[in-house]
Formats: structure tokens, sequence, C-alpha cells
């Protein structure tokens, strides 16, 4: 197979909390635990390397990506479960414990025999280092993992369930940095949900070919016609895009219409409207 061909592939990215601030040895001592759990993780679920794994070294962390046969679901499994449990051995009784972030997506990606090279990468790399999985960490010194996952590997494979998958624990939450805007969900081992920070406010987008408000009352716009808040009308969902079309409003994640319709009011020569429109797909 040519190298450079784009396989689809499981991406993780691992990345460790604060190197940065730690001194020489402690580095040394961080990577090498690091490894060491992660190896014994993929040797679990019968990854041995070689062709089985491919693994660059990222400094405060790895970038892996399991062979293509590998079924994802061991590795939101197993391997997350082996990961959690050679953690935990890692840092009995380190005043200064090992903590780790860690994401995963799916999609087609090259090797160029320098690294891996795809969307797929950059997504992973973008998830592993949000905000919100570095506020998780932040907000809970008692945690040492934080798994996060996109949204499509979540409803793929998480969501299916199976031995050590917790899909109910799971929160989601947007990320924005640089060109990412997404949904991800989050996970820590053994807690019922992550201590995720609050999402920020959505912004509306302006649809082509449809009259809507110029100017700065955009925005307010947008909010007033969903309660003034901007948020989606009857749930939490993270929003990626607004459509207002004649004051129906809709929220459109990716291929999915989520929640209500609303805004759609009786005018006096329609005859066929009754208050309120309702749909969703």
């Amino acid at each position: 197979m040519n190298r450079q061909e784009a396989v689809h592939r499981l991406v993780v990215n691992v990345d460790i909390k604060g190197s940065g601030r730690l001194g020489h040895q402690a580095k040394i001592r961080s990577r090498t635990g690091m490894y060491d759990i992660l190896e014994s993780a993929f040797r679990a679920v019968g990854i041995q390397g070689g062709d089985q794994l491919h693994l660059e070294d990222r400094g405060d962390g790895v970038l892996a990506a399991p062979a293509p046969d590998v079924p994802p679901s061991a590795l939101v499994g197993l391997w997350l479960e082996e990961v959690h449990q050679g953690l935990r051995e890692h840092n009995a009784g380190l005043a200064e414990p090992l903590r780790l972030r860690i994401a995963m997506h799916g999609g087609p990606v090259s090797d160029d025999g320098k690294g891996l090279v795809g969307r797929a990468v950059d997504l992973t790399c973008r998830l592993c280092d949000s905000e919100p999985a570095k506020g998780i960490l932040a907000a809970d010194d008692g945690i040492d993992l934080v798994f996060v996952v996109s949204d499509v590997l979540y409803h793929s494979v998480v969501a299916e369930g199976g031995r050590f998958v917790e899909p109910e624990h799971y929160r989601p939450h947007p990320v924005r940095a640089k060109e990412t805007d997404e949904v991800a969900w989050f996970h820590v081992p053994r807690r019922t949900e992550p201590p995720l920070p609050a999402p920020g406010p959505v912004p509306a987008a302006r649809p082509t070919g449809v009259d809507t408000p110029e100017g700065p009352d955009r925005a307010q716009a947008s909010a007033d016609a969903n309660g003034g808040t901007g948020a989606e009308p009857g749930g939490p969902w993270p929003t990626k895009y607004w459509i207002n079309v004649n004051g129906s409003n809709q929220i459109v994640d990716g291929a999915e219409v989520h929640g209500d319709i609303v805004g759609v009011r009786v005018t006096p020569d329609d005859d066929s409207a009754e208050g309120a429109g309702r749909g969703g797909c």
C-alpha cells in the first residue's frame, strides 16, 4: 500500500498536564510513566506495536493510531480502563501525580514518512488541547485523567456501550479553537459526570439568502427569538449553527436537527398556520 494513501484509522492523542513546569528529572519520570502505562494498556487489548501501532513522540505526549482492523470499542473500553488503573497505580503515594488528557477521533489519515497527516489528526489534537479538557483537570486536583471523544465517535462507538464503556457518564460541550468549532464528549473514569465549565454564548450565523437584522442587533435578535438566552430551546445541546427563516428557528448540529421549530406566528392572511410550528428530524 502506498503509505501516503489515506486510510481510516482511530487517532489517539495523549498529553501530560503541566509538563512545562517540571524540572528535567521530573519530565523524564513523567514520560517514562506515561509510556509504561500506555504500552501496558495497548498490550491488554492485543496491540503489541510494530505494524499494529503507529506511535509518534510529541515531547510531553504521544500521538498513536492502532491498525485499521483494531475495533474502536476496545480502545474506549478495556484500553481506557487499563490506562485509568495504570495511572492509579503509578500515582499512589506521589506528591506530584501524573495527570493526562486523552482524546480520540477517527477518520482518513496518511503516513508521509514523517508522521500521520489528516484532518482527523488535527481534530484529535485540538480536542486534547481544548479549554474544556484543561478546565476539568484544573477544577479538581483529584482527577488524574480526562478523556474526550469527537461527536461522531461518541455516537458511533461510545453510545453503543460495552464492557468498561460508560456512555451515560459522558457529557457534551462545545470546543472552539482556531478553525475548530465542534461538539465533543468529555468523561472522567469513575465519575458520574466531569466538572465541565459553563459553555459560552453561541454566536448567531447569518444564513445566505435570508433576511435577518443587520449590524450589532443581529445577535440580540437571535437571542430574542429564543427566549432571550441564545440557547437551544428545550435542551442542553451545544449548537453549531442557527437558521432563522421567517421567524422559524432550528438548531442544526452537523447533519442532524435537534429541538423544536419555534417562533411561527399566525397572521391574519394565513389560514393554515395554527400557533407555533413544531418539527425536527
